[in-house]
Protein backbone atom coordinates (compact mmCIF):
# COMPACT_ATOMS: atom_id res chain seq x y z
CA UNK A 1 0.00 0.00 0.00
CA UNK A 2 2.54 2.71 0.91
CA UNK A 3 4.36 1.96 -2.76
CA UNK A 4 1.32 2.84 -4.44
CA UNK A 5 0.89 6.28 -1.73
CA UNK A 6 4.90 6.70 -2.81
CA UNK A 7 3.93 6.46 -6.79
CA UNK A 8 1.28 9.30 -6.36
CA UNK A 9 3.50 11.45 -4.54
CA UNK A 10 6.47 11.08 -6.91
CA UNK A 11 3.93 11.66 -10.52
CA UNK A 12 2.45 14.37 -8.99
CA UNK A 13 5.98 15.99 -8.74
CA UNK A 14 6.98 15.23 -12.38
CA UNK A 15 6.77 18.12 -14.43
CA UNK A 16 3.63 18.78 -17.22
CA UNK A 17 2.03 15.04 -15.55
CA UNK A 18 1.67 16.78 -11.90
CA UNK A 19 -1.20 16.08 -9.82
CA UNK A 20 -3.58 15.76 -13.32
CA UNK A 21 -1.70 12.52 -13.60
CA UNK A 22 -0.95 11.37 -10.23
CA UNK A 23 -4.68 11.79 -9.07
CA UNK A 24 -6.01 9.24 -12.10
CA UNK A 25 -3.30 7.05 -11.12
CA UNK A 26 -4.57 6.55 -7.63
CA UNK A 27 -7.99 6.32 -8.47
CA UNK A 28 -7.35 3.38 -11.10
CA UNK A 29 -4.60 1.57 -8.25
CA UNK A 30 -8.68 2.08 -5.83
CA UNK A 31 -6.58 3.82 -3.10
CA UNK A 32 -9.02 6.25 -0.67
CA UNK A 33 -10.00 9.82 -2.03
CA UNK A 34 -9.23 11.88 1.25
CA UNK A 35 -5.09 10.22 1.26
CA UNK A 36 -4.91 10.45 -2.38
CA UNK A 37 -5.75 13.63 -2.41
CA UNK A 38 -3.91 15.15 -0.16
CA UNK A 39 -0.47 13.06 -0.91
CA UNK A 40 -1.08 14.31 -4.65
CA UNK A 41 -1.32 17.90 -3.59
CA UNK A 42 1.31 17.76 -1.07
CA UNK A 43 4.04 16.08 -4.06
CA UNK A 44 2.79 18.91 -6.44
CA UNK A 45 3.73 21.88 -4.23
CA UNK A 46 6.73 20.29 -2.94
CA UNK A 47 9.09 21.51 -6.05
CA UNK A 48 7.01 25.57 -5.83
CA UNK A 49 9.92 27.01 -3.71
CA UNK A 50 12.74 26.17 -5.84
CA UNK A 51 11.03 26.65 -9.24
CA UNK A 52 10.63 30.27 -7.80
CA UNK A 53 13.36 31.26 -6.26
CA UNK A 54 15.76 29.36 -8.85
CA UNK A 55 13.74 29.56 -12.19
CA UNK A 56 14.75 33.99 -12.82
CA UNK A 57 18.46 32.67 -11.93
CA UNK A 58 18.23 30.19 -14.20
CA UNK A 59 16.97 32.29 -16.76
CA UNK A 60 19.12 35.21 -16.11
CA UNK A 61 22.77 33.04 -16.23
CA UNK A 62 21.29 31.79 -19.54
CA UNK A 63 20.66 34.60 -21.26
CA UNK A 64 24.00 35.15 -22.64
CA UNK A 65 24.82 31.30 -23.22
CA UNK A 66 24.92 30.54 -27.37
CA UNK A 67 22.69 28.05 -27.82
CA UNK A 68 19.60 28.76 -24.80
CA UNK A 69 20.65 32.40 -25.28
CA UNK A 70 17.90 33.52 -27.36
CA UNK A 71 15.14 31.92 -25.93
CA UNK A 72 16.13 32.19 -22.02
CA UNK A 73 15.91 36.05 -22.76
CA UNK A 74 12.70 35.89 -25.10
CA UNK A 75 11.31 34.36 -21.79
CA UNK A 76 12.67 36.97 -19.60
CA UNK A 77 11.80 39.87 -21.51
CA UNK A 78 8.96 39.08 -24.01
CA UNK A 79 7.30 36.55 -21.63
CA UNK A 80 7.38 38.69 -19.07
CA UNK A 81 5.53 41.85 -20.48
CA UNK A 82 2.89 39.37 -22.94
CA UNK A 83 2.07 37.80 -19.30
CA UNK A 84 1.88 41.10 -17.34
CA UNK A 85 -0.37 42.55 -20.20
CA UNK A 86 -2.21 40.21 -20.53
CA UNK A 87 -3.36 39.20 -16.50
CA UNK A 88 -3.11 43.26 -15.80
CA UNK A 89 -4.15 43.63 -12.24
CA UNK A 90 -5.63 40.20 -11.85
CA UNK A 91 -2.38 38.36 -11.63
CA UNK A 92 -3.55 36.41 -8.52
CA UNK A 93 -6.84 35.33 -10.06
CA UNK A 94 -5.36 34.81 -13.54
CA UNK A 95 -2.66 32.76 -11.95
CA UNK A 96 -5.00 30.70 -9.55
CA UNK A 97 -7.01 29.87 -12.68
CA UNK A 98 -4.24 29.15 -14.92
CA UNK A 99 -3.32 26.41 -12.71
CA UNK A 100 -6.78 25.80 -11.51
CA UNK A 101 -7.81 24.89 -14.92
CA UNK A 102 -6.52 21.40 -15.92
CA UNK A 103 -5.01 21.40 -19.28
CA UNK A 104 -1.70 20.22 -20.60
CA UNK A 105 1.27 22.40 -19.50
CA UNK A 106 -0.99 24.50 -16.91
CA UNK A 107 0.31 23.56 -13.61
CA UNK A 108 1.98 24.53 -10.77
CA UNK A 109 5.84 24.21 -12.59
CA UNK A 110 4.52 26.57 -15.44
CA UNK A 111 2.75 29.08 -13.10
CA UNK A 112 5.70 29.14 -10.55
CA UNK A 113 7.51 29.54 -13.56
CA UNK A 114 5.05 32.61 -14.39
CA UNK A 115 5.02 34.04 -11.51
CA UNK A 116 9.01 34.06 -11.28
CA UNK A 117 9.37 36.17 -13.86
CA UNK A 118 7.05 38.38 -13.41
CA UNK A 119 8.67 38.98 -10.15
CA UNK A 120 4.89 38.33 -8.18
CA UNK A 121 5.80 38.06 -4.46
CA UNK A 122 6.72 34.80 -2.96
CA UNK A 123 3.60 34.90 -0.32
CA UNK A 124 0.66 35.52 -3.61
CA UNK A 125 3.24 32.95 -5.75
CA UNK A 126 2.31 29.94 -3.78
CA UNK A 127 -1.08 30.83 -2.74
CA UNK A 128 -2.27 31.25 -6.12
CA UNK A 129 -0.56 28.40 -6.99
CA UNK A 130 -1.72 26.18 -4.15
CA UNK A 131 -5.18 27.07 -4.50
CA UNK A 132 -5.21 25.79 -8.04
CA UNK A 133 -3.67 23.00 -7.21
CA UNK A 134 -6.73 22.29 -5.25
CA UNK A 135 -8.81 23.51 -7.66
CA UNK A 136 -6.86 21.36 -10.31
CA UNK A 137 -7.02 18.30 -7.97
CA UNK A 138 -11.02 18.45 -7.01
CA UNK A 139 -11.71 18.72 -10.89
CA UNK A 140 -9.31 15.60 -11.92
CA UNK A 141 -11.03 13.31 -8.88
CA UNK A 142 -14.41 14.32 -10.07
CA UNK A 143 -13.28 13.47 -13.26
CA UNK A 144 -11.65 10.39 -12.36
CA UNK A 145 -13.88 8.88 -10.42
CA UNK A 146 -16.68 9.38 -12.85
CA UNK A 147 -14.73 7.98 -15.60
CA UNK A 148 -13.71 4.65 -13.01
CA UNK A 149 -17.10 4.26 -11.55
CA UNK A 150 -18.68 4.71 -15.30
CA UNK A 151 -16.17 1.77 -16.17
CA UNK A 152 -16.92 -0.25 -13.01
CA UNK A 153 -20.61 -0.01 -14.48
CA UNK A 154 -19.70 -1.30 -17.98
CA UNK A 155 -17.36 -4.14 -16.49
Amino acid sequence: MLKKYLIVFLVSMVPLIELRGAIPIAAGMGLPFVQYYIIAIIGNMIPVPFIYFFARKILVWGADKPVIGNFFTWCLEKGGKKLQETAGKGLFVALLLFVGIPLPGTGAWTGTLAASILDMDFKSSVLAVMLGVILAGIIMALASMGLFGALGALF
